[in-house]
Parts: C-alpha cells; sequence; structure tokens
C-alpha cells in the first residue's frame, strides 16, 4: 500500500461507515453485539456531529425503534445546522460579488460537504451540482462527481450512482490526472460489486490494490477481501493464483489482518482442491463478511452457490465417472446434499454431468469442444462467403459503370 502513503487524503464525506451502520440494524437476525456496536456508533455521530438531517430520516424514514426520537433534541440540532451553513454561504455571497468564480465553486463544494455529513441528500447533492457546474477547472469537477457518487452509495441509490459514474468517465477520458484514474478504478470496482458484476468487479478492485488512494470510499483492507471475494468467483484456476493467492499486495497483510483467514482459506483451497476445506471457509465467509455486508448481502445466496458450482466443476474435470459417496466424502457433506445439490445445476447445464441414483454414479458429459470448434468455422465460413459474393457483385457493377 505504498502507493497511497504520499498521496492527497480526500474528506470521508459522508462517512460511509455509518450507512453500514444503518444496514446492521436494519437486518434482522444478526449477532446481537453487531447491533449494538452499530447503535452505540450512529448514536455517537448524530450527538458529536448535530446531524440533524440524519437523525430525522432514520426517524422518518428508516423507522428505526432502536435510536429513539427526541423532538427536542431533533430541533436544537436543526438550527445550530442552520447556523453553520449560513456561516459557509456567506463567503460565497462575498464572492459573488467580488467576481471570484473558483471561491464560488469552493463555497458551494463547502456546503455540500457540509450537508453530506449531516445525512441530507437534497441538499447536498443541490450544493454539489452548482459547484461542479461553476468549477473551472476538469479535476475539481471530477472530484466534486466523486463526493456526488459517495452521496449516492450512502443512500444505496445504485441507479443514480451508475449514472455518475458514467459522467466521471467522460471527464476523466478528457484528461484526468493518474491519482484520480485510479481512484475511479476503486469507484467503479466496488459499484460493479453491489450490482453483481462480479467479473469486472475483480478486474478492476484487483488493479487498484497497489495504487490504491480512496480511502474515503472505504479503508485498503476492505478493497482487499472485496478484490479476493470477487476474483474467488470470477476467475479461473491459473490466474486465482497468480493474481491473489500469490499477490504480494495480499500476502503482506496476511500476517496482520485476521479477517482475510476465511477468504484465503477459501480461494487456496479451492486452487489446491482441497475441497472440505473450501466448503467449511465458504460457510465462514458467507457468516463473517457476506450476509454482515451492505453491499454483498443482496448477493450472498448467489455467490454461495456459484462457488459451490465452481467447486463441483472442478472436481468433475477430472473424472468420466465418479460415486456420488466419494465426491460427498471429498466436500465433507451427505450423499443426499450433494445428490440434491447437482440436482439445481444440471437442468440448468451449469455443469456437465449426468445422475445415475441406481447406481450412485455421476457421469461427466463434457461437451465436443472440437465438434463445437468445427460448427464454428462452418458459420463463420459461410459468412465470409456471403461477403465477398457481395463485395464481387459490388465490383463487378462498378466495373460495368466505367466500361459504360
Amino acid at each position: 500500500m505504498a502507493a497511497s502513503i504520499d498521496a492527497p487524503t480526500t474528506p470521508s464525506v459522508p462517512d460511509l461507515s455509518l450507512a453500514q451502520d444503518l444496514f446492521l440494524l436494519r437486518t434482522p437476525n444478526l449477532p446481537a453485539a453487531l447491533a449494538e456496536g452499530a447503535q452505540k456508533r450512529i448514536l455517537a455521530a448524530i450527538e458529536e456531529g448535530s446531524k440533524a438531517p440524519l437523525y430525522y430520516y432514520i426517524h422518518s424514514v428508516l423507522d428505526l425503534p432502536m435510536i429513539p426520537w427526541d423532538e427536542e433534541k431533533y430541533k436544537t440540532m436543526a438550527a445550530k445546522n442552520e447556523e453553520d451553513v449560513k456561516a459557509l454561504e456567506k463567503p460565497i455571497a462575498e464572492a459573488e460579488e467580488a467576481g471570484g468564480e473558483m471561491e464560488i465553486a469552493e463555497g458551494w463544494i463547502k456546503v455540500g460537504e457540509f450537508w453530506a455529513a449531516l445525512g441530507d441528500k437534497d441538499k447536498a447533492i443541490f450544493a454539489l451540482r452548482k459547484a461542479h457546474d461553476l468549477s473551472p477547472g476538469l479535476g475539481s469537477k471530477i472530484d466534486v462527481l466523486l463526493t456526488i457518487i459517495r452521496v449516492g452509495l450512502f443512500f444505496d441509490e445504485k441507479t443514480f450512482v451508475g449514472n455518475e459514474l458514467e459522467n466521471v468517465k467522460v471527464l476523466i477520458e478528457r484528461g484526468g490526472d493518474w491519482d484520480r484514474r485510479n481512484r475511479l478504478k476503486t469507484y467503479d470496482g466496488l459499484y460493479s460489486l453491489s450490482i453483481r458484476k462480479f467479473d469486472e468487479a475483480a478486474d478492476l478492485l484487483l488493479d487498484s490494490l497497489s495504487t490504491f488512494t480512496s480511502t474515503e470510499l472505504c479503508t485498503y483492507e476492505e478493497v482487499v477481501q472485496y478484490a479476493i471475494l470477487a476474483a474467488g468467483v470470477s476467475l479461473g484456476r491459473v490466474p486465482l493464483k497468480t493474481k491473489v493467492i500469490d499477490s504480494p499486495e495480499i500476502l503482506s497483510l496476511l500476517s496482520t489482518t485476521p479477517s482475510l483467514e476465511p477468504l484465503t482459506t477459501m480461494t487456496n483451497s479451492l486452487y489446491l482442491c482441497d475441497y472440505a476445506s473450501f466448503f467449511k471457509a465458504l460457510v465462514d465467509v458467507d457468516e463473517s463478511l457476506l450476509k454482515v455486508n451492505r453491499y454483498l448481502a443482496p448477493h450472498s445466496k448467489y455467490y454461495v452457490k456459484e462457488m459451490r458450482r465452481r467447486g463441483y466443476s472442478q472436481l468433475l474435470e477430472s473424472y468420466r465417472a465418479l460415486s456420488l459417496k466419494s465426491m460427498a466424502e471429498a466436500f465433507g457433506v451427505s450423499v443426499e446434499f450433494l445428490d440434491n445439490d447437482l440436482s439445481k445445476f444440471i437442468p440448468q447445464k451449469k455443469i456437465n454431468c449426468v445422475i445415475d441414483r441406481v447406481n450412485g454414479i455421476i457421469e461427466t458429459n463434457r461437451p465436443d469442444n472440437k465438434n463445437a470448434q468445427y460448427q464454428l468455422l462452418v458459420k463463420q465460413g459461410d459468412v465470409l462467403l456471403t461477403r465477398l459474393q457481395k463485395y464481387g457483385t459490388a465490383v463487378r457493377m462498378s466495373g460495368s459503370e466505367r466500361v459504360a
């Protein structure tokens, strides 16, 4: 992570860790200790930061009973917020009289960040839009849009975030600097992860590890977790080894980051074909990370199912036939569980095998690659011949016109 040590820091506005805490309070059946810790952190943040808009949002929209409502407290905090924002708006008025465009833009950035920190989405975006329109420099416009994206992430508005990311990409292509291009990788990777585009997320997040500077978005340890998760479900066995298992960025964290252990055990055991350990680690990953993370929880069932499929497929690639019993023993599950689980994948052709229940045998039926390649060649050849015929006709017609 040496690349980020001397990089300029971006304010953590809004505080996305609070959005994670709100998720924990809204999610039933999680360990009580997680909810208790989230409650304490949210109450402390509201009190210390006089976050009246966030307090009202929790009360009126989320309706979380563990955050008790106090009307007088809200009014006191709201009054303080109004006083503070007036102080921030005063330099804007002065700059407008003096004609200082940059000072006006900077003033609106401060106002936008102020409301974003307090949890007022509409006022934050309104002020930041003004700042974006008034900012003379390309870099400052990009920074403002990234702040707007973080506001969208805080309130989990995925369509909004996706649209704003496209706007940032347009500006980046027009001349974004090295640091902003690298920061965009993390933003785009996290967004891709949140909408289940694991292939794109893996490429972006793994690429961002050596140049990570987006501490306003998540910690370095978190982005490593996300990168391993996305890679585990999307990369083949060989790239998983080179890009994850042997990654110097990931290896450097293993001794100091216990939270990575289930993830690395999952990927290592999959690569080493230790399927019993793989299944156990997958359960740990689901319980300790997938179900308790606001970006990953909506995809936890899909992720676990897809990783099981990967394990099954990898084992079956080495055999023409295999007994249900021996395969169940390899994964540390019962024959009944394996039979039922494989039956979910076979009809959808996600696993190329059939089950002979009478004899307790799994027979693989891998597709005939040579035949498929031949059919593709014939198809492409037909297309090429058709284009050549059309081209020949066009040439003959143009030639006859010249003779005439």
